[in-house]
């Protein structure tokens, strides 16, 4: 394993070298993330050129959820044991044979494989990169954890209405071919700034104050165990609007154009609610930070139902972004918070993995809802349900200090 020497200034936490290691993460995030993205724009596009029903045309997305979970899982596991640069040049040239496969797909079956390649590529900008920065600070873990995972979000906020323009202008299939030219020149030198190993300073869990997070007494498989429910169902609600937002508005009579506005809209200001939770989580821990954003992930969901004026949605995923940007790192802070800092990579990407295989699972639900249907209200209200799942488990982590020291 390639472990800087003691002396060096790149085994020291927090410092200079953390910091841009930091933001080298966001950037690498941000690119690799496109795979997560650019399905959900051109999902109606796919639609009619492969003559598919609503939730036949979300199946490169359910797809796409897929590789992303289990390439997580893959991707922390070789962190853990080699170092963040190999994912990252993984992530690489999957992203590229799966773009070119997927602008060369002549049916929506081809086309579906090709997005579970661009899964597995986008997997190296999330999981693996959370757990690399965690183990470069420790005052400020929290915080950088999140801005690590705000990738995801700015590749959400970025990359749509490119994507827009150059599918209106230049056709999908050049836009897809493109899109895996380009991660491919990009991420493979950005891989450079991670060859150094992360430091594993101790192998005792940490993040909050001991006193503040409390004796959950659940043992690491059980606490694992509920991160991940916890995690699938928070992810099954924020698909919802996440997914189908654009065909939403294409429904509506507003064009897709305003989806994909809105789409970005609301993954740009889901960036301010990852950071302002990060620096929350410093300050009242992980458990109870995820309790807070599992409530207005509710709040804003519910809104969804009472307006769809053109006006209202644009407000209304504007406050959805705020709601629920903070919820999917807090499992990666929890992790640091009660567990071994060793198994970081490996436990968060498994955690992570549920969140994803949530938002598969919550998009082809939601496209099936309304085949069945013809209206995403009751795709909403399914939405609504899982949340509670997920506010229940995490208010049973919050008061579980206090159950245990009462009995």
């Amino acid at each position: 394993m390639n472990y800087s020497p003691p002396h060096s200034p790149l085994a020291q936490t927090e410092s200079t070298y953390a910091w841009m290691r930091l933001g080298a993460a966001l950037l690498v995030g941000t690119i690799a993330c496109v795979g997560n993205w650019s399905i959900v724009v051109a999902l109606p596009t796919v639609q009619q050129e492969f003559g598919v029903a609503r939730a036949g045309a979300t199946l490169p997305y359910t797809f796409v959820m897929i590789g992303f979970g289990l390439g997580g899982v893959a991707m922390g596991r070789i962190a853990d044991r080699f170092n963040t640069m190999l994912p990252i040049l993984i992530g690489a040239v999957s992203l590229c044979l799966g773009y070119v496969a997927a602008g060369a797909s002549q049916n929506l079956w081809q086309f579906t494989a090709a997005h579970a390649l661009l899964g597995l590529g986008a997997s190296a900008g999330f999981a693996p990169l959370m757990a690399d920065v965690s183990h470069w600070f420790t005052r400020r873990r929290g915080l950088a954890v999140v801005i690590a995972a705000c990738g995801s979000y700015l590749a959400g906020a970025i990359w749509p209405l490119i994507i827009q323009h150059f599918i209106d202008t230049q056709g999908w299939r050049w836009t897809h071919v493109a899109l895996g030219l380009f991660a491919a020149a990009t991420l493979a030198p950005l891989s450079l700034m991670f060859r150094p190993a992360a430091p594993h300073h101790t192998d005792a869990p940490s993040g909050a104050p001991a006193a503040m997070r409390g004796d959950l007494k659940l043992s690491p498989n059980a606490l694992m165990a509920l991160l991940v429910v916890a995690g699938f169902s928070c992810c099954v609600a924020m698909s919802m609007p996440q997914v189908h937002i654009v065909a939403y508005c294409g429904d509506l009579g507003y064009g897709v154009a305003r989806g994909a506005e809105m789409l970005s809209l609301m993954l740009g200001l889901g960036i301010v609610s990852r950071v302002a939770s990060g620096v929350v989580s410093d300050r009242i821990g992980g458990v109870r930070t995820l309790l807070i954003g599992s409530v207005m992930q509710g709040v804003a969901l519910a809104l969804y139902l009472f307006f769809n004026g053109l006006t209202s949605l644009y407000a209304i995923s504007a406050i959805f972004g705020l709601f629920q940007g903070g919820i999917v790192p807090m499992y990666a802070v929890i992790i640091r918070e009660y567990l071994p800092p060793r198994e970081a990579g490996v436990r968060i990407g498994f955690v992570m993995m549920a969140t994803i295989f949530g938002m598969a699972f919550g998009g082809y639900l939601s496209g099936l809802i309304f085949d069945l249907t013809s209206s995403y209200r009751m795709a909403f209200l399914n939405g609504l349900a899982w949340n509670m799942l997920n506010l229940a488990l995490a208010a049973f982590l919050m008061l579980r200090p206090k159950m245990t020291a009462s009995a």
